[in-house]
């Protein structure tokens, strides 16, 4: 039995379309929220496939965070593409990636995420802090120095 963590993305985006110049906040779970990111080379690998895949598809990563079960990242679009099947096209990425690296198989990925489209400035900056302070607020450590897993480019 699959345990939903998120809302169902389908229903929630019905109608709704994306903008090009616009900034989203998305959070993306592992399945059954395994903390596969716990390990240090799975966390570097989706860092270096979160960095390529930004370049790649022409958008602007503005920050993100890797948690030991999900990932949050704040990115721009700058061009019409769907974030829906920007988010599908990642996951299947870094999906075939880390397969490929810990030598398995299967599903990584929850099937839905959450995405929030960022409103402003103060919306921007409030979910930027957000992002790079969960580590933090989860405990993993007492300073935002010592996480390997993030970036953001106020910072």
């Amino acid at each position: 039995m699959e345990i939903n963590y998120m809302a169902n993305t389908h229903k929630r985006l019905k109608g709704r379309c994306t903008s090009v110049n616009a900034y989203y906040s998305i959070t993306i779970c592992c399945d059954f929220r395994k903390p596969l990111f716990a390990n240090f080379l799975c966390a570097r690998l989706i860092a270096s496939e979160l960095i390529k895949f930004s370049k790649n598809n022409s958008l602007n990563t503005i920050c993100y965070v890797i948690m030991p079960d999900h990932i949050h990242w704040i990115l721009q679009l700058n061009s019409s593409l769907n974030l829906s099947n920007l988010v599908r096209n990642f996951k299947n990425i870094t999906t075939y990636r880390l397969n490929k690296h810990s030598g398995t198989h299967g599903r990584i990925w929850q099937s839905n995420y959450y995405d929030h489209k960022i409103r402003n400035n103060e919306d921007l900056i409030g979910q930027a802090r957000y992002i790079v302070a969960n580590p933090l607020r989860a405990g993993l450590v007492d300073n935002i120095k010592k996480y390997p897993y993030w970036d953001c480019v106020y910072l």
